[in-house]
């Protein structure tokens, strides 16, 4: 959908998931998708020297988020929320519904 704008699916994919979720990591997207980890590194990379979006460490893993300085944010994310209704339920359902946090313990 977006991607004819932004040049390629991952980072569609990318805005998606931290439209969805807040924040991010490669590998993480990379299982979601079931795609090389390397396509989402490159791509968040990329941005991320574009100031769109920026990282910090968590233990040793790299959060990715949206920039909240970065001066196009308010029209960008209304773009991808623009974007996100039009998304088949489907898609919806398996990429970006997945439970954020562990179930309880002793919970079936």
């Amino acid at each position: 959908m977006l991607e004819g704008l932004f040049g390629n699916s991952v980072i569609e994919k990318v805005f998606f998931t931290l439209f969805v979720y807040g924040e991010g990591y490669p590998l993480g997207m990379a299982k979601t998708f079931d795609e090389p980890v390397n396509k989402f590194q490159q791509q968040l990379k990329r941005l991320e020297e574009s100031g769109i979006i920026v990282s910090r460490l968590v233990g040793k893993v790299r959060l990715y988020t949206y920039n909240p300085r970065y001066p196009f944010l308010n029209e960008l994310k209304s773009l991808i929320s623009r974007a996100y209704e039009y998304v088949p339920k489907e898609e919806k359902e398996r990429y970006y519904k997945k439970r954020t946090r562990p179930r309880r313990k002793g919970k079936p």
